[in-house]
């Protein structure tokens, strides 16, 4: 055995006595025990570091011991060695120590059998070497007792108490040492679920950190743009309701923001530092949705294999966000408003009554008024997340806002494409200023990104982006029909440059057919492609779920599309 940490093998042969498990003796011990017992107990469930509870057990261990140090070494099987976690001595003063050691051939087997039997043993400098605990702790020639710590979860570890020199232990000191074993395993697991759960919140701030880079902000609730210019109105309503826990209904177009809206509701309330959790309602299939806001038993249906929380019990104590709540079933429509009257709620196959404290940010771009009106929308439920809605302005409504956030996105696609950062020019803005806006900030997210992609990281091609005053370069070729302007997209969406995205529909059309007439004509300059840069979504200026969740209520199929496009 190699003593990695002194540079020098010691290899002095080391005589170990086992005390074998005796219930009299351990029972005439026991009063004499009881008190240091306790008080091992009590530093171990006071202290969560195991370093600290070695520190304060140390006198009063030393006062029925005569110890020198104390340590806790770990038995590492994948990389077979033994790892010091903790150590403790007289004075607390320091010493060199062997932070981690190599062990040689069948040690670690040898060892880790050895810790089954879970017996305390007395090792000392005279005698033959044992076939595996003189590797435990070779730097010390004194006489020492060694015990195994067995954790529930795996663990497997050594007490080790090193005598002072001269002093050689008796059975006594063994017995009382068999019963310290149980308080420095529960030490030892508490220590290493500290540190584990430090790891796992350092990563997560790592993760926080990357994600506030990618986004160019700063912190999670930086600023929003707009909020002193065209979306004070709205902010001012958030400021005034995000102290409450009254349900908040975000209304406004697609593309809008409303996201952005509810996270800064969430952010400015007492929940701030609890689970914010996205639902999109329109893009669960009608059949999993109770699965997916309340969850499942195990074998509640077909493929449930295991108990499933819902999204309501992973929000617990947050805010949960149900993005186009108007596009959810009846059915669902009446399991929601249950838990909003009084949080309670069963999983999908259960039979126990659950309750989640959860507060509720919907958000739709249909009118809900109308939906009620015609039976499409529940009234009682309408009622229920409606108490404070806020409504928001689409971008042709708040021009003054295009500045700032072209400016930000142009420098937010340029760290993502890795180019120069590029604010747009005076002349840029008078293009963007003199644009519609169908869809809103989205859109003009990819306006500007598409600006800088064009520009070659040199320059922001906003003209050709927009497609205004120039001509359809070759790998452009589809018109968007808003205000007479023209977008241009990736050739692949039309079969042909002169003809627009969507022709017009007949003029006694209902609303219905005019939308599948829409949504057919985009699939077909798609090939039936619905996601990606070149898929309808795209095209139609929606989201790909939306885009499912209508096709499937107006029956549109899109394999059809995709067939008649090859």
């Amino acid at each position: 055995m190699t003593d990695t940490d002194h540079g020098n093998a010691y290899t002095k042969p080391l005589h170990f006595t086992e005390i074998p498990s005796d219930d009299a003796g351990a029972g005439s011990h026991m009063e004499r025990h009881t008190t240091l017992l306790l008080s091992v107990w009590r530093e171990v469930c006071k202290h969560v570091e195991l370093a600290e509870s070695l520190e304060r057990t140390f006198a009063p261990i030393a006062r029925r011991i005569p110890l020198e140090r104390i340590l806790i070494r770990r038995l590492d099987l994948q990389r077979s060695l033994l790892e010091t976690m903790a150590t403790a001595q007289a004075g607390g003063q320091s010493r060199p120590d062997q932070t981690r050691s190599a062990l040689q051939g069948s040690e670690s087997e040898e060892l880790l059998a050895w810790c089954r039997r879970a017996q305390a043993a007395r090792v000392g400098p005279r005698g033959s070497k044992p076939p595996a605990l003189s590797a435990v702790h070779a730097a010390d020639r004194a006489d020492m007792i060694i015990g195994p710590l067995n954790g529930a979860e795996g663990h497997t570890a050594m007490l080790v108490l090193v005598l002072k020199p001269g002093a050689a232990p008796t059975q006594d000191h063994v017995s009382l040492a068999q019963t310290l074993l149980e308080p420095f395993t529960i030490a030892l697991e508490n220590d290493l679920r500290v540190h584990e759960m430090r790891s796992l919140r350092e990563a997560a701030e790592a993760d926080k950190r990357t994600l506030l880079t990618r986004l160019g902000r700063q912190d999670i609730s930086d600023t929003i743009i707009g909020s002193e210019a065209g979306l004070r109105d709205v902010m001012e309503r958030v400021d005034q309701v995000a102290t409450s826990d009254v349900p908040v209904l975000l209304l406004g177009e697609t593309g809008s923001g409303k996201e952005v809206v509810a996270r800064a509701v969430h952010y400015r309330s007492r929940r701030a530092t609890k689970p914010f959790l996205r639902v999109n309602c329109g893009a669960i299939p009608s059949e999993l949705i109770d699965s997916e806001l309340f969850g499942h038993e195990r074998g509640s249906f077909t493929g449930a294999e295991s108990q499933r929380l819902g999204w309501f019990e992973r929000a617990d104590g947050g805010t949960l966000f149900l993005d186009e709540v108007g596009e959810l079933p009846p059915a669902a429509q009446v399991r929601l408003l249950r838990v909003l009257q009084d949080g309670t709620f069963e999983r999908v196959g259960g039979q126990r009554q659950l309750h989640a404290d959860v507060r509720i940010v919907a958000a739709t771009h249909r009118d809900l008024q109308a939906m009620v009106a015609d039976g499409r929308f529940r009234q009682d439920l309408w009622y229920r997340i409606a108490i404070f809605p806020v409504r928001l302005p689409p971008l042709r409504e708040r021009l003054g806002d295009v500045p700032a956030l072209a400016t930000h996105f142009a420098l937010k696609a340029a760290r993502r494409f890795g180019t120069s950062p590029i604010a747009p020019s005076p002349e840029h803005i008078s293009l963007l200023l003199g644009y519609s806006w169908p869809g809103n900030i989205r859109e003009l997210s990819s306006v500007m990104e598409r600006a800088v992609i064009l520009g070659n990281g040199h320059t922001l091609d906003v003209a050709t982006a927009l497609g205004v005053g120039h001509s359809p370069s070759p790998s452009f070729a589809a018109t968007q029909p808003h205000s007479g302007t023209q977008l241009f997209v990736p050739a692949r969406f039309s079969s042909a440059t002169s003809t627009p995205l969507t022709s017009t529909p007949p003029s006694d059309a209902t609303l219905e057919q005019a939308m599948v007439r829409h949504i057919e004509d985009a699939l077909t300059r798609c090939h039936g492609r619905i996601e990606g840069p070149f898929g309808a979504a795209k095209a139609l200026g929606i989201n790909p779920h939306t885009l499912r969740s209508r096709m499937r209520k107006l029956g549109v199929e899109w394999s059809s599309f995709r067939t008649r496009g090859k």
